[in-house]
């Protein structure tokens, strides 16, 4: 027995969603909640399958967690250990590795295994574990686990990241905040999500400056006191949602999330043949014609196309007149969702790390299997589009980063309903 999507498609979508607050920030809030003293309020956590289960870590490290709706409430003043993280929730997602740098500091010794997350390639954590032994950690594998000390604390330093990675640039933040002396970090992504992250540690008393800039620096403080909070809204839910409006068509505000925060998806969206109306802390996408191809695009570091609205945008185009083709330089195998969107009747297939697209008339209802979480979002966009009925499974992966969406789609006009696979044995 299989739960999956039900999505007739055809329908317009009109009307407002609100944008939910973002994964990608609530993960290392709840995390660097640990670094404090005192408790911290985080006002929205959605129930994601990913948050649920960082609060189990935060829980089994001996953090108290208490829900209140979409707030949760944290404190890890009494957490005493020796900074295990548990077998399953640590090796279901990727996240987990944000528990390095606080569990060094709260305990002097973390261990835990490989972090896992969605199969997109290979995805290491060597800039993480080479800034952190830069720092003063010693690391070392024990029967599988990953295991790091720092008997002597962590401290300062001048470190240049390889590359701008948004969780390693994450884990040295929360390491440097109370590390001894100044640290400074060169070659610092700059997504929203890390200046979220270091406008979270200012208020709870971190010295940080440059945040969201390649350059950032940061003088270690004795302690940080926790505070109340919002984490920003989630811009990848925003897309994937404009994304929707472009494959359905209709007219929808999508209220919460800045513009600017996913300005190169909107502009492939216009480039399309969208039209997109930029509001005050909101935006409006418009699709009443058909769209056409819009060449080759590529993914980038922010502030460029975001990777992970790569399969949502690509999905959106499969109806465009004339060739597409989505690039992305961050994961190998970003787009396994173009096997659904063949099934469909697109001419869509994988050419290295890009999907090809030859837009065509129309999508035909199929059944599709979604083995990550952005591909299996962009299933759901593409059967949007498809006349008839579509079956997206692997709603396991769709659970672990949007929130109600299938609702959201159902306010806009969208008929989605969730069924289980024996109704149709």
């Amino acid at each position: 027995m299989g739960e999956y999507l039900k999505i007739t498609g055809g329908r317009p979508l009109f009307g407002q969603a609100v944008v939910p607050a973002a994964k990608n920030s609530v993960l290392p809030l709840i995390a660097a909640s640990m670094l404090c003293r005192g408790e911290t309020m985080l006002r929205q956590a959605p129930a994601l399958a990913d948050v649920e289960q960082s609060l189990a870590i935060y829980t089994a490290l001996g953090g108290q967690v208490q829900r209140q709706g979409q707030a949760v409430r944290l404190r890890a003043d009494g957490a005493q250990g020796r900074g295990i993280l548990p077998d399953g929730p640590a090796r279901s997602m990727r996240s987990s590795v944000f528990y390095l740098a606080p569990a060094l500091h709260r305990f002097g010794r973390v261990q835990m295994p490989m972090p896992g997350g969605c199969k997109l390639g290979p995805r290491p954590i060597d800039i993480h574990l080479e800034g952190l032994s830069r720092m003063g950690a010693q690391t070392q594998w024990e029967d599988g686990q990953l295991v790091l000390t720092a008997p002597r604390g962590l401290h300062g330093v001048d470190y240049a990241l390889r590359l701008p990675s948004v969780g390693a640039t994450e884990t040295l933040l929360m390491a440097a905040v109370l590390a001894k002396g100044e640290t400074v970090l060169r070659g610092a992504a700059r997504e929203p999500e890390i200046v979220d992250l270091a406008e979270y540690l200012c208020a709870c008393g971190a010295s940080v400056q440059g945040a969201g800039s390649p350059v950032i620096r940061v003088q270690g403080k004795p302690e940080l006191q926790g505070t109340a909070y919002t984490p920003i809204p989630d811009r990848i839910y925003a897309a994937t949602l404009a994304a929707a409006v472009a494959s359905a068509g209709g007219q929808v505000r999508i209220q919460g999330c800045p513009a600017e925060f996913l300005e190169p998806v909107l502009a492939v969206l216009e480039l399309a043949g969208c039209g997109v109306q930029r509001l005050d802390r909101a935006f409006l996408v418009e699709r009443s014609r058909t769209l056409k191809g819009v060449g080759r695009v590529y993914t980038g570091v922010y502030p460029a196309f975001c990777t992970d609205a790569a399969p949502v945008v690509a999905a959106a185009l499969l109806c465009a007149a004339g060739r597409s083709a989505v690039e992305d330089t961050v994961f190998e195998n970003r787009f396994a969702c173009a096997a659904g969107f063949a099934a469909m009747g697109a001419q869509a297939c994988r050419a290295g790390r890009a999907v090809e697209i030859t837009g065509v008339r129309r999508l035909t209802g199929a059944k599709a299997q979604g083995s990550d979480l952005r591909g299996t979002a962009a299933l759901v966009v593409a059967a949007l589009a498809a006349s008839g009925e579509s079956q997206v499974f692997g709603l396991e992966h769709l659970r672990r980063g949007y929130l109600g969406l299938p609702a959201t789609l159902q306010s806009l006009g969208a008929k989605v309903q969730l069924a289980l696979q024996e109704d149709e044995e």
